[in-house]
């Protein structure tokens, strides 16, 4: 299973747009984490499982989701309602209540990518407004029929895979 995941695109339509595009066929689902700042018609959202942020329209998008892909629970959030930029133990209780095996989120605006108790954290980063790394970034996760997790991340510019973000996650048996 493969999914393509971006976070506080904020308003960049083109943007957003040419890397829906440039990845859609390679993977399995596409994940918003918020702070898009469009609204759920946008042609672009079109199939894009999208959550609400911060600075989102109030009530556009769901606060969190949690979706089955290929037998993968994913749990997608903002992450500014679980306090991601402390600490992501509030997250982490939410993912389990959801039974989820990763927990997808924004915010930050920092791409990470851990594992924690058997989940599988991911920050993509944000598509126009990095902060911690000059640049912007989204991710594709992928995980092999040996249970193990890859998360590289991406260049929005030139798609080119930033590869110190890299995190390969083994299963845990």
């Amino acid at each position: 299973m493969k999914a393509l995941l971006i976070s506080d695109s904020h308003g960049s339509e083109v943007e957003l747009k040419e890397v829906i595009d440039r990845c859609r066929g390679e993977v399995d689902a596409v994940f918003h984490c918020g702070d898009s700042e469009l609204s759920q018609s946008s042609p672009i959202l079109q199939g894009v499982h999208t959550v609400q942020g911060n600075v989102d329209k109030p009530g556009e998008f769901p606060e969190d989701t949690a979706v089955d892909i290929k037998g993968i629970r994913i749990l997608v959030t903002h992450g500014h309602l679980y306090n991601i930029k402390m600490t992501h133990i509030p997250l982490s209780y939410r993912a389990e209540e959801k039974a989820a095996r990763m927990a997808c989120f924004g915010h930050s605006h920092h791409p990470t990518a851990f594992e924690d108790h058997g989940i599988i954290f991911v920050n993509p980063g944000s598509l126009m407004q990095p902060r911690t790394r000059p640049e912007p970034t989204y991710a594709i996760t992928e995980f092999t029929k040996d249970g193990a997790v890859e998360v590289r991340f991406y260049e929005r510019t030139t798609g080119e895979e930033v590869e110190d973000l890299r995190a390969s996650i083994a299963e845990k048996s």
